[in-house]
C-alpha cells in the first residue's frame, strides 16, 4: 500500500523566529494590522509504501524524528495520511 503524508516542522515554543518576526512586521504595511504570533516552519509531503498505514505512519514518524527535523530546537506533526495514486 502506497499512502501520502504530510509533515509540518516548526520552531519549539520560547525559540526566536527571525523569518516570522520579518513576515511579521511587513504584514501590516500590506494591509494586514489583525495579524500576531507569525511561526515559519516546513511542510514536507512524501509517499510510503508499506505493508499497512501504522507501519507507513511509523517510518515517517522515525524519519521525521531522525533526518526531517533537528529535534533539539524542531518540533513535527504528522498531518494526515491517505492512499496514494500508483503514478
Amino acid at each position: 500500500m502506497r499512502l501520502r503524508f504530510e509533515i509540518v516542522v516548526s520552531l519549539k515554543d520560547g525559540l526566536l523566529d527571525p523569518q516570522g518576526k520579518a513576515i511579521q512586521g511587513a504584514l501590516p504595511t500590506l494591509g494586514w494590522e489583525n495579524v500576531s504570533d507569525v511561526r515559519v516552519g516546513k511542510h514536507i509531503e512524501l509517499v510510503v509504501e508499506a505493508e499497512s498505514e501504522a507501519e507507513a505512519r511509523s517510518h515517517v514518524e522515525e524519519m521525521s524524528r531522525t533526518f526531517l527535523s533537528n529535534p533539539v530546537i524542531e518540533d513535527f506533526r504528522v498531518l494526515s495520511s491517505e492512499e496514494a495514486s500508483a503514478s
